[in-house]
Parts: C-alpha cells; structure tokens; sequence
C-alpha cells in the first residue's frame, strides 16, 4: 500500500496486480483487497478486473 503522503488526487483509489503463491495466483490491491487463491492466472486477472469496476448504486 502506498503511504498517506505518496497518495494524491492523481493516484487512482485502486490499483491492483497479481501475484503467486506457490501454484496459486491472487488478486492483491492497494486499498487493501485481495482476492482468492485461484490455479488459473487468468481468473486472478479477472477477480482484479472485477474488483476495479464501479458498481451500480443502490436503490
């Protein structure tokens, strides 16, 4: 995660990657997320991806 005074208007709230751990592959982020243990690298990506997107707002 970054530190408070490297975080500004300009630094996205979420910035995800993958990482690996052992055969797995997670979805980590800077906000704190991460995501479950997956064998396939691409559903990792895909976890990130959906992690990323806006969600609707609540009615």
């Amino acid at each position: 995660m970054l530190p408070p005074q490297a975080r500004s208007a300009e630094t996205p709230t979420h910035r995800t990657h993958t990482a690996e751990r052992g055969s797995f592959a997670y979805a980590r982020c800077t906000c704190g997320w991460s995501g479950p243990a997956r064998r396939a690298r691409d559903r990792a990506r895909q976890d990130a991806d959906e992690h990323q997107a806006p969600r609707p707002a609540a009615r």
